[in-house]
């Protein structure tokens, strides 16, 4: 009996074995999941290559408003940001010591006036030489330079306004010391049709844009108001502090009234053409300036991240110059999900 026991369980215990499942392999990974994508069809197209900026509002007009001669400032009568009309008395120095600088040229000019008349009559009576009265005619020439000179520079103790305009800084005040020169006041002479926009561009862009090349320019603080202009004014010097080239667009903006410093965007159109492709907004992923990517579909059901260069944007999507030589068609939607370890399936 005790035989068979064993024998029982050793049979048991053979059956349990075989039937116990053998790991002979690893455990197998989980697979990503299948992304579905739409993709868009590329066509090549050919334009006027458009150059996009951004700069502040300014006018053609500024200047640096001065004294001509040295002296205590008096009164200055605008402040800044302040509009004035043209011939309005801006500011004045301290006048004493102008006006005791005049009377002294006036006294010495009315004496030798008083000298050359008594010299004359001595040289009719015959008792003064001829170099005596040329000697009293040229002290009363002298004489009367010297006054109408310090008459001259008495009328400029005064600033008055050349045109109509406003004030964008100043750079003095009441009671301080100039000199002769030095500035007092920076204005900007404004009518309707001074505005212009100020934009930084590449050297690239500069090279391609020409004085005269349309352009329209949008406003922060207007952005229903589409703004017509045209390229008044290319630098011929870059900016020492970004390297940018600035661009002066003159815009005509008589139905609004901007103001100094304003944010403002300009779209310029050349006449330069261009091959380019339109894509979609909503393919273009990490755009930075005139960079971004576009995801290429593979035949193995992958993906591949390809840079572009934006060259303007229109109603359509976006002008790509660049990176997409060759290819047939890009991913348009759900770019945002991919990279390229990304398994695909194309919808239609």
């Amino acid at each position: 009996m005790r035989i068979k026991n064993l024998i029982f369980v050793a049979v048991l215990a053979s059956i349990l074995t075989a039937c116990k499942p053998t790991l002979t392999t690893e455990p197998k990974l989980g697979i990503a999941d299948t992304i579905a994508v739409k993709t868009y069809t590329l066509q090549s197209s050919e334009g006027m290559v458009t150059v996009a900026g951004t700069g502040i509002i300014s006018t053609e007009n500024d200047a640096r408003y001065s004294f001509k001669i040295g002296g205590v400032i008096h009164r200055i009568l605008v402040s800044e940001g302040e509009s004035f009309k043209k011939g309005q008395l801006l500011a004045t120095l301290k006048l004493d010591e102008i006006e005791t600088g005049y009377k002294q040229a006036k006294l010495a000019f009315e004496k030798s006036e008083r000298d050359l008349r008594r010299v004359q009559n001595l040289y009719r009576d015959s008792v003064a030489t001829l170099e005596q009265l040329q000697n009293s005619q040229t002290g009363f020439d002298i004489a009367k330079q010297q006054l109408e000179s310090v008459a001259f520079n008495r009328e400029y103790a005064y600033i008055y306004a050349t045109a109509n305009g406003f004030v964008t800084k100043k750079l003095a005040n009441e009671g301080e010391i100039v000199g002769g020169g030095t500035p007092v006041l920076v204005i900007n002479e404004s009518n309707d049709n001074d505005w212009v926009l100020k934009i930084g561009i590449s050297d690239k862009d500069w090279a391609t844009i020409r004085t005269a090349d349309k352009a329209t320019v949008l406003l922060d603080a207007f952005p229903d108001q589409k703004i017509s202009g045209y390229v008044s004014k290319k630098l011929l010097a870059a900016d020492q502090k970004s390297g940018s080239f600035e661009i002066e667009i003159k815009m005509e903006a008589s139905k609004i009234k901007p103001a100094l410093g304003m944010f403002g965007k300009a779209m310029i159109q050349t006449n330069k053409k261009q091959q380019y492709q339109t894509i979609p907004y909503e393919a273009m992923i990490e755009a930075d300036g005139r960079k971004a990517f576009v995801f290429v579909p593979q035949s193995n059901g992958k993906v591949k991240k390809k840079p572009i260069e934006i060259v303007g944007f229109d109603s359509d999507g976006v002008r790509v110059g660049s990176g997409l030589e060759g290819i047939q068609e890009i991913v348009l939607s759900n770019s945002a999900f991919l990279n390229e370890n990304s398994t695909i399936t194309i919808i239609k």
